[in-house]
């Protein structure tokens, strides 16, 4: 035991000793490590001293500024993104409208030409109509010829003529209303044209193409007046005819002969045609019923070439016509004419009404 006891000591004081011993070595070092840094500081100008910022906010600092930057320039890129979806947006907007634009016009484009191809359907319709009233009016004037010629027979058989002096009197009354109607047709241009610029300005299309059809026959009227300069009485039967009725108009009495009254019942027809049509195209345009409105009726002259009866005459049955056929045109019905081979006309009891024709024999 006493043996164990003295090398457990010899151990501790080795022990001991080395711990020591490298102590005072780490010391030695020590102290000539201060010397060195106490040379250098000697050897070299001593720089003055910054005062040092925290490690930790050195390194948050400049993580903040890139972050900032990445969010500016994340920014940037949302605000670029978003003008040129805005500017995508107001393209594709502007080329849509274009587009519907240039749908609209084609469509537009489209339906012009359509009206208009039925405007030159509905004229060429309304020609061939004209066309077949005017065959239809030449066949009834040559009939009407074939009954005057008949009746200037009977009349020649019978020896019922007029003195020299009562022909020679019808001459002159006739010179007379044909200088006066040429004039009265040379005076209505102007209210041809400011009757013409109504009916465009109210936009009655309907009346305006009867209107337009209306002055067409007349102008053919007047080129036929202006070519008849020299008309042979001598072989005309109603400058020699006898009268054969009377009539009342305006609470005096009349007396003429087959061929004026031929001629008034033309006029009660060709206002009945005439009135008729009116009466259509103001009922089509959707204007109120106005027959006193239309040229027509206040001209009244269509179908009078001055020969055998004043025009007073010829244009107060012709107004008598016009309002029976206006009224019947504007209701779409058939009251005081009838429509038969492409023209309108007046019932016969209607006409005889109307007249009122007294026989003188």
């Amino acid at each position: 035991m006493k043996r164990v006891g003295t090398i457990s000591t010899a151990v501790l004081s080795l022990l001991l000793g080395a711990s020591a011993f490298a102590y005072a070595q780490q010391e030695q070092q020590g102290e000539k490590q201060k010397q060195e840094q106490r040379d250098e500081k000697q050897a070299k100008p001593e720089k003055q001293a910054k005062p040092e910022k925290p490690q930790g906010a050195q390194q948050a600092k400049p993580q903040q500024q890139q972050q900032r930057a990445q969010e500016q320039k994340q920014q940037d890129q949302n605000k670029q993104e978003q003008q040129r979806a805005q500017q995508q947006q107001q393209d594709k907007n502007k080329q849509e409208q274009q587009h519907a634009q240039q749908q609209q016009q084609d469509k537009n484009k489209q339906e012009q030409q359509r009206a208009q191809q039925q405007q030159q359907d509905k004229n060429k319709q309304q020609r061939a109509q004209q066309q077949q009233q005017d065959k239809n009016k030449q066949e009834q004037q040559h009939a009407q010829q074939q009954r005057q010629d008949k009746n200037k027979q009977q009349q020649q058989q019978q020896g019922e003529r007029l003195s020299q002096q009562r022909r020679q009197q019808l001459v002159e009354q006739q010179q007379q209303r044909l200088t006066q109607y040429r004039q009265h047709l040379d005076q209505q241009q102007r209210v041809l044209q400011q009757q013409t610029a109504q009916l465009q300005q109210q936009k009655r299309m309907a009346q305006y193409r009867f209107h337009e059809d209306y002055l067409e026959r007349l102008r053919q009227q007047q080129i036929f007046l202006q070519n008849d300069r020299h008309p042979d009485y001598d072989r005309d039967p109603y400058f020699y005819t006898a009268p054969i009725y009377r009539y009342n108009r305006g609470g005096r009495y009349y007396e003429i002969n087959q061929y004026g009254a031929d001629l008034l019942r033309q006029a009660l027809n060709n206002g009945y045609q005439e009135g008729f049509r009116a009466g259509q195209a103001d009922r089509e345009d959707r204007w109120h019923s106005d027959y006193r409105g239309s040229y027509a009726y206040q001209d009244a002259n269509y179908g009078y070439n001055g020969y055998y009866v004043e025009r007073d005459d010829y244009n107060y049955y012709f107004r008598e016509g016009f309002r029976r056929g206006y009224e019947d045109g504007y209701s779409s019905r058939y009251r005081y004419g009838r429509y038969s081979n492409g023209s309108y006309s007046m019932l016969d009891a209607i006409l005889s009404q109307v007249l009122g024709f007294q026989s003188l024999r």
